[in-house]
């Protein structure tokens, strides 16, 4: 049986907030680690704004699995980064491809 090929590198960031000195909060992104990907596109809708319609495209990115609890093992909320691209982690399980392997539903915000 052939393995999955995970051909992108990919950074998992986790959100992390920070007092701002003014009562209120900032928020910023922490590099936890990368990552080695696959990368398929799945959906993609329009979101219009008040100025802008965004794009909103669905990927199923897999990884190599990792513990529960790990530092590696991405959540939901946490994001991948290549590049400029930004894909926002919305769901995470065990891949269809076997238990060596976790399926992330990420969506990435596009400006057409």
């Amino acid at each position: 049986m052939g393995g999955v090929i995970l051909d992108r590198r990919l950074t998992l960031e986790a959100p992390e907030t920070t007092a701002d000195g003014r009562g209120g909060y900032d928020r910023s992104w922490v590099a936890l680690g990368d990552l080695f990907a696959r990368v398929a596109p799945r959906t993609g809708r329009l979101a219009a704004g008040v100025e802008l319609s965004l794009s909103r495209v669905g990927y199923r990115i897999t990884v190599r699995a990792a513990p529960q609890g790990a530092v590696s093992r991405p959540l939901a909320g946490q994001r991948l980064r290549d590049g400029t691209r930004v894909f926002d982690i919305r769901a995470v399980t065990e891949s269809r491809d076997g238990p060596l392997y976790l399926d992330i539903f990420a969506e990435e915000e596009v400006a057409p």
